[in-house]
Formats: C-alpha cells, sequence, structure tokens
C-alpha cells in the first residue's frame, strides 16, 4: 500500500467528519450569535440565556438531521470495512 491510499482515507474521514458535524453546529453558532446580540443590546449577563437556547437548537437539529447523520457515518463504516480485504493484499 502507497501512502496516497491511506491520505485518501484521511481526507475522505475528515469529510464525513465536516458533514456530520456541520447540521449541528452551524445553527448553534447563528444561535449562539443572535443570543449574544440581544444580550450585549440589553445588557443582560445571564449564562443560562445563552445555553439553554444553545442545547434547544441542539436538540431540534439532531432530531431534524440525526437519522441523515447517521446514514452517513454508517455508509462511511460499511466503506472502510469493505476497504479491509485491500489492505491484507
Amino acid at each position: 500500500m502507497d501512502a496516497q491510499y491511506f491520505l485518501s482515507i484521511a481526507n475522505q474521514t475528515m469529510w464525513v467528519l465536516a458533514l456530520a458535524s456541520a447540521p449541528i453546529l452551524i445553527p448553534v453558532l447563528v444561535s449562539g450569535l443572535i443570543v449574544g446580540m440581544v444580550q450585549a443590546a440589553t445588557s443582560i449577563n445571564e449564562a443560562t440565556l445563552s445555553f439553554v437556547p444553545k442545547l434547544i437548537v441542539v436538540a431540534v437539529s439532531i432530531l431534524i438531521f440525526g437519522s441523515l447523520i447517521l446514514g452517513l457515518l454508517s455508509d462511511f463504516t460499511i466503506s472502510i470495512f469493505e476497504r479491509i480485504p485491500d489492505l491484507v493484499k
């Protein structure tokens, strides 16, 4: 096996990681930005005010995108296991 084979697996792994985390991280980032702007405008510095909306957004994102993320991760895992015979040769 050459190094290019392992680099392609690493590249695919990073791409799957980005695709799996983006549907949760992007809405949390947007909600945190909105809550931060509201806190700055109203001078309310309450820690739970920024934590609870993010927690709700994470829960909703997992409910909406959870099956898609699980499908992506399971397809990737199956493809990795299918490559094992190539490593033995």
